[in-house]
């Protein structure tokens, strides 16, 4: 695997489970988790995500940021989870839970696009709705292992250092198909990127967002967690 997008390239559609959501009831495995990943980096492209042009995701407890992260990486845009509030969002497209709109200030030339309803202002895109419309056929942009693939406020990211970092925890964990990594940390956190996100995909296991009934096998967290090992975000990706 070079680049993020390799995660979710044709041959690694299957019925196995890639993303679970239980406090949404929502499941996708990987033939639907690659497919709708397509279908995103298309939508973002026709918004003008490209590399260079990044997208910026408010990171909440739901498929759309995952997905819009995996749609991103594939276009080569890079991408900052939860930007702040009392600045202008420096970005091309700003991906945010519909009910929270209104706390971000896009200036002209950044696209909001609200998810889990529809937004009440026109100018805002509906996620599920145009994405739904979407070709579902994967980008045909090229990307380079030494593009980033994230940005926070310590730095940038390539999809080789985060695919790197992955990889480190597949290995220490010994993570296989049959383990569910839950979420318990920021998506702001490199750490929690390469460990929550990708590690998951790249061992052909599952990413779940938790719920406060729900276990995983193996957790990232920079506190306790019910499950068996824990990692702590900073650990993985300063």
């Amino acid at each position: 695997m070079d680049v993020l997008g390799d995660l979710v390239a044709r041959p690694r559609r299957s019925d196995d489970r890639a993303l679970v959501v239980p406090s949404l009831g929502r499941t996708y495995d990987y033939r639907r988790f690659c497919t709708t990943a397509w279908k995103v980096g298309n939508f973002l492209r026709h918004l003008g995500v490209r590399s260079g042009r990044g997208v910026a995701l408010v990171g909440v407890d739901a498929p759309e940021p995952v997905l819009s992260f995996y749609g991103a990486a594939l276009l080569g845009a890079p991408v900052t989870f939860d930007p702040p509030t009392d600045e202008p969002v420096d970005a091309r497209a700003l991906v945010v839970p519909f009910d929270r709109v209104e706390e971000y200030e896009a200036p002209p030339g950044t696209q909001r696009v609200a998810f889990g309803d529809a937004p009440d202002d026109p100018t805002v895109a509906y996620f599920e709705r145009d994405v739904w419309s979407e070709n579902p056929t994967e980008p045909p942009d090229r990307v380079a292992p030494r593009d980033v693939l994230l940005r926070t406020d310590d730095g940038a990211y390539s999809h080789a250092t985060v695919l790197d970092a992955a990889g480190r925890v597949v290995d220490e964990w010994g993570l296989t198909a049959s383990d569910t990594v839950a979420v318990r940390a920021p998506f702001s956190r490199p750490g929690t990127v390469a460990a929550g996100l990708v590690a998951p995909l790249l061992a052909g296991g599952s990413i779940l967002l938790p719920d406060d009934e729900t276990v995983g096998d193996r957790a990232v967290s920079d506190g306790d967690a019910p499950e068996s090992s824990v990692v702590a975000p900073g650990s993985v990706l300063p």
